[in-house]
């Protein structure tokens, strides 16, 4: 299962959003530096009302959603990457995760210490992204040496490994991660099978917000000083996805039931926290894709990496599957929805065979015929 990993500065609400995500309190979430320090590990189902839809219609004895893993990682402080704080363990964690969500504090509270005496989001987002691009500059020079030795000895992969880290050390020299280097697919292939970078890994920013100013947030992002100082800086720096969270009204929801919790957050003007929306942008961040099954026994949704290709999609339900793989039955969701059902999705003409170069799509219902 793909491992996402919490990140962030001391005292950002990393611990509490891992509650909320996890639906639990086994992450101590209290007001000191360094609360975390061994990583806290949870599985998260993904949010998806198809299900539903689907089970009501076939009757369903079972649902089964899709699940991702979050990992709550210690938090970093500046020079970790020499060894500060709890660096070492930080990079140790961080670099078993597949994609990073860094919490960014954009919320003032007087009786919550921040690590530098204050509030500032782009500070702290800075500290982070430096500490894992001085990490990468560091590993990368180790290994440039041992491999300008095998190159000069004829070894092509050392040179081609080479040739890509020419590309990447001046592109960290000058403070950009890994990830917005300019490399051709090739290149970033091999980046990702033999680096390992931190600063490489795909990265959601989670604004973390007061409860009083969540509403106006969720509704206007930039209506939010610090919100929107975020939204502009990861645009042009990373161009990656920044979402709006209340980590604290979650964490209130936990102990709740659906009603109750969904009263709640309707008498503060929402209709989410900002949680759910979360983890299903971490899903797609990680690369993944959801295709759907349904019958009497269960309603279930399967995971698949984007793009794959139906013999690929049936291997997840059993490897037999994949070997004997005949067809595939596909219908999209939407117009089972829009149809009242499968059988009228059927007469609709909508209902298709597919064989195998066939690519799964997010929201596919499938049936796979095969023979072993």
């Amino acid at each position: 299962m793909l491992k996402a990993g919490i990140v962030g500065m001391p005292n950002v609400g990393k611990s509490t959003l891992f509650n909320a995500v996890t639906r639990n309190r086994n992450a101590e979430a209290a007001n000191y530096p360094f609360c975390t320090i061994d990583p806290n590990v949870g599985v998260v189902t993904v949010p998806d009302p198809r299900l539903q839809v689907l089970r009501d219609m076939s009757g369903s004895e079972k649902l089964i959603p899709a699940a991702i893993e979050f990992v709550d990682i210690a938090g970093l402080v500046e020079g970790a990457s020499e060894g500060a704080g709890l660096g070492n363990k930080f990079l140790a964690n961080i670099r078993e995760t597949d994609a990073i969500v860094q919490v960014v504090r954009c919320f003032e509270n007087d009786e919550i210490i921040h690590e530098l005496g204050n509030v500032d989001p782009l500070r702290d987002i800075e500290i982070i992204n430096a500490e894992l691009i001085l990490a990468d500059h560091s590993a990368l020079e180790k290994r440039k040496a041992s491999r300008e030795k095998k190159a000069k000895g004829g070894d092509k992969e050392a040179k081609a490994e080479l040739e890509v880290m020419e590309k990447l050390l001046p592109h960290l020299d000058a403070g950009n991660p890994a990830l917005t280097a300019d490399l051709n697919d090739d290149e970033r292939k091999l980046m990702m099978r033999e680096f390992f970078l931190l600063s490489s890994k795909r990265t959601i920013f989670a604004c973390n917000v007061s409860e009083g100013e969540l509403a106006a947030a969720l509704d206007d992002p930039d209506s939010n000083l610090m919100v929107s100082k975020v939204r502009q800086y990861v645009k042009e720096a990373h161009g990656a996805e920044v979402i709006v969270i209340s980590a604290h009204i979650e964490e209130e929801l936990i102990d709740l039931e659906p009603e109750e919790a969904g009263e709640l957050l309707a008498e503060m003007g929402v209709s989410d926290s900002g949680v759910s929306t979360l983890i299903r942008s971490v899903y797609h961040l990680l690369g993944l894709s959801t295709y759907l099954t349904t019958g009497e026994k269960e309603t279930r949704a399967w995971t698949i990496p984007t793009g794959a290709k139906a013999p690929q999609a049936a291997g997840v339900i059993h490897t037999d599957f994949e070997r004997g793989f005949i067809a595939a039955e596909v219908v999209h969701f939407d117009d089972i929805k829009e149809l009242g059902s499968k059988a009228a999705a059927r007469d609709a003409g909508k209902l298709r065979i597919e064989g195998k170069d066939y690519e799964v799509k997010d929201g596919d219902v499938v049936e796979f015929r095969f023979n072993v």
